[in-house]
């Protein structure tokens, strides 16, 4: 059998495919970083930090512990203060999606049965954000995300 001999042609090819395809990659991940990103969180983040540490200082004195769970087609909601006891807040505004993302996002209408905040939602599993948004009887605002691990 007559050996091939390996030309610069070869190479040139060998070359460009292992190139081409570091590239494709490169770029499919670019895409989907940049498709899928779910937006900024806030407009200038040097003057959200300046009142960084009183929001936080007033959050942590209201002493609110919130959980979620989600359970026959509905999420709780748990607000609870440093004595355990349920909350209720003036006012809720909770958008429910996923972190990588925002196709899944909705803003459920939580209600309070005076243990928790209850929606209706159907989700599928794995890891979801509540990024929620609570205002206390005193005025103070409390935003947190909340993570909410969905299996069945």
């Amino acid at each position: 059998m007559a050996q091939r001999e390996f030309t610069g042609r070869h190479a040139l090819m060998i070359f460009v495919g292992v190139f081409g395809v570091i590239f494709a990659v490169n770029f499919f991940m670019a895409y989907s970083a940049v498709s899928t990103f779910p937006g900024l969180e806030v407009k200038n983040s040097y003057v959200a930090s300046q009142s960084f540490d009183d929001r936080r200082a007033e959050q942590e004195a209201l002493g609110w512990d919130v959980k979620a769970e989600a359970e026959a087609g509905q999420v709780r909601l748990y607000i609870n203060d440093d004595q355990g006891a349920p909350v209720e807040v003036t006012a809720l505004d909770a958008t429910l999606g996923r972190a990588t993302h925002t196709r899944d996002d909705s803003e459920p209408s939580f209600v309070f049965d005076g243990i928790s905040y209850v929606a209706p939602v159907a989700l599928g599993d794995g890891n979801w954000n509540i990024r929620m948004k609570a205002v206390a009887r005193d005025g103070t605002e409390f935003t947190q995300r909340v993570v909410l691990h969905v299996k069945r």
